[in-house]
């Protein structure tokens, strides 16, 4: 099986510069290759790839900017591989992580598979929380940071693996972003397809943004998630409305307290001190623990109005998804 890494990037060359390093580093012993696709950059990262042509089986294509998904499938249909392995440019891959797939893959053979993702030492303070936002059990239930207690896995494009089969019969990735993972995945079950998790295959996903960015990010991901359910309502789930729920609450505590009933904020008091105190002692960091408490209420915040403001043009109003939220699609 020939894995081929597919990479797609967008004015980040100082980003591929660390993953390529990071993949020289790997202890894997088979060959596999890498499929860099700049994304219409300004910015190239080419003279970055020619610094590891010798070090590395890696091809490099520039296209005009059409989005992630689509560099995806582009880098896909170019590759050469059976098997594709994608990352975000933001990664940086352990020297164990070729290794560990293809042990995954011989031992229980799937399709499409997805891992977690970790911060490294080196990260920033505020991407050590928001990492701690994203992966915690507290807030996703633990899916990205990895755990398996989930019936149907849906892969983050971010730390994918896809058969070339699968993507051919699929087509791959859609036009919707974010939210053209889980629309992937939909697919592929409806295919006949199987996803899962690789709890052992992760990678360090630096994440690179700051609060405004971060915000902005889990905003649209609640306004991508209704538009899912419209066009896949077998597979809406109750736990796709918590964050909204959970703002809701919160204001709504807030709004009692007008009547001197404080019952319901001190759950939030309650539940923003457990935030604080893992993440404290999993990072070992204080500071990390009070930046977690914000990435934590941004990330309920963006996701949980997005979401209600999707909900509402979607379901109730019926309005197309393309013309109220244009910034989703490519």
């Amino acid at each position: 099986m020939l894995f081929s890494l597919i990479i797609p990037v967008f004015n980040r060359p100082e980003e591929v510069e660390e993953l390529l390093e990071s993949l020289v580093q790997s202890d894997f012993t088979d060959s596999f290759e890498v499929v860099i696709v700049e994304d219409g950059s300004s910015v190239k990262c080419e003279e970055v790839v020619e610094r590891f042509v010798s070090k590395l089986a890696i091809s490099y294509y520039y296209k005009e900017n059409s989005g992630p998904g689509d560099s995806r499938n582009f880098g896909m249909k170019r590759a050469k591989g059976d098997y594709f392995l994608i990352f975000d440019s933001d990664c940086i891959i352990p020297k164990h992580y070729l290794t560990e797939v293809s042990k995954a893959l011989l031992l229980s053979y799937v399709d499409c598979f997805g891992g977690p993702d970790k911060a490294l030492s080196s990260f920033s303070e505020i991407q050590k929380a928001i990492n701690f936002a994203m992966t915690s059990f507290l807030t996703t239930g633990g899916i990205r940071g990895g755990s398996e207690k989930i019936d149907k896995f849906q892969p983050r494009s971010f730390n994918m693996g896809l058969s070339k089969i699968a993507f051919e019969k699929s087509g791959g990735f859609g036009n919707i972003h974010p939210g053209e993972d889980p629309d992937l995945s939909i697919r592929l079950w409806n295919l006949g397809f199987e996803t899962k998790l690789f709890p052992t295959a992760f990678v360090y996903h630096k994440r690179r943004i700051d609060w405004e960015k971060f915000s902005i990010q889990v905003n649209k991901f609640g306004k991508a998630r209704p538009i899912l359910n419209s066009w896949y309502p077998k597979y809406n789930k109750i736990t796709y409305f918590f964050p909204s729920i959970f703002i809701i609450g919160f204001f709504s505590a807030l709004f009692f307290l007008i009547f001197a009933k404080d019952f319901l904020l001190k759950l939030y008091f309650v539940y923003f001190t457990c935030v604080f105190l893992l993440s404290t002692i999993q990072n070992r960091n204080l500071k990390i623990g009070f930046f977690s408490v914000i990435a934590v209420w941004k990330q309920f915040y963006g996701y949980g109005t997005g979401f209600i403001e999707s909900y509402i043009k979607i379901h109730i109003l019926k309005q197309k998804p393309q013309e109220v939220f244009p910034e989703l699609f490519f």
